[in-house]
């Protein structure tokens, strides 16, 4: 299982927030570029970031923050956030982006997902973000009425290999996994469909937790800022240590 750390972007700030909630928003870390070496200095291969302004607004805001992530570092880097175009998704990919998240036009636009996969396969995940097991859309301000494990089948039925999966309620709490939604999805989706956890990761028992369930990956964001869980030995873990 592969352990992504989490830089959020917004103003151009590394920041975290409180279930979503743009009102909560905190700075956790002075320079991205510094804390994404941090990241990779302790073994990390992969690095989860979102831009928390294209999200909001439907169109990328900081790209070039994560650009020079890219550039500037040798992880991989996953990227979501105001990616509502196949144009945006080329931009990234061919900018060193390895893998870009579609999140708000799964919901609203799947031939998007389509033709996006159809492009670049494995490149392209899906962040499916739920509250109440409903799947919510434009940086989480737009709720629906539709079940987070429907959409997921749905997005395996058009070729999607890799879905990261929100519970909303818990981002950013510190409050372990959802590990019940989890499983059920990962059921569901079994051997058509990497699963990564976000949301709610507090310490090493939520690794252990996330690697018992089979999923791909898990994402730690403000578990490492507030120094709850340490990046070497999630990875450790991760790895089956």
């Amino acid at each position: 299982m592969i352990i992504l750390p989490a830089i959020d972007i917004k103003d151009g700030n590394c920041v975290r927030l409180y279930k979503g909630d743009f009102s909560t928003v905190q700075k956790v870390a002075d320079d991205y570029l510094i804390t994404a070496k941090g990241f990779e200095k302790d073994g990390a291969k992969w690095i989860h970031t979102v831009d928390l302004d294209g999200a909001k607004e439907g169109k990328p805001v900081n790209s070039e923050i994560f650009i020079s992530i890219a550039k500037e570092t040798n992880l991989k880097v996953e990227l979501g956030g105001g990616i509502r175009s196949l144009d945006t998704a080329e931009y990234y990919v061919s900018n060193g982006i390895s893998r870009v998240i579609l999140g708000s036009v799964a919901l609203k636009d799947p031939q998007i997902v389509k033709d996006a996969v159809g492009e670049y396969k494995e490149r392209i995940a899906i962040g499916i973000d739920a509250k109440n097991g409903k799947v919510s859309a434009e940086g989480w301000l737009d709720d629906s009425q539709v079940d987070y494990i429907e959409l997921a089948l749905k997005m395996v039925d058009v070729g999607v290999k890799n879905i990261i999966f929100t519970d909303i309620s818990k981002d950013g709490t510190l409050s372990g996994v959802n590990a019940e939604q989890l499983k059920a999805l990962n059921n569901a989706v079994k051997g058509k469909c990497d699963i990564t956890a976000s949301g709610g990761v507090h310490n090493i028992d939520d690794i252990y937790l996330c690697r018992k369930l089979g999923l791909y990956g898990a994402i730690c964001g403000k578990s490492l800022y507030s120094g709850t869980l340490d990046l070497k030995e999630a990875i450790k873990v991760g790895e089956g240590g």
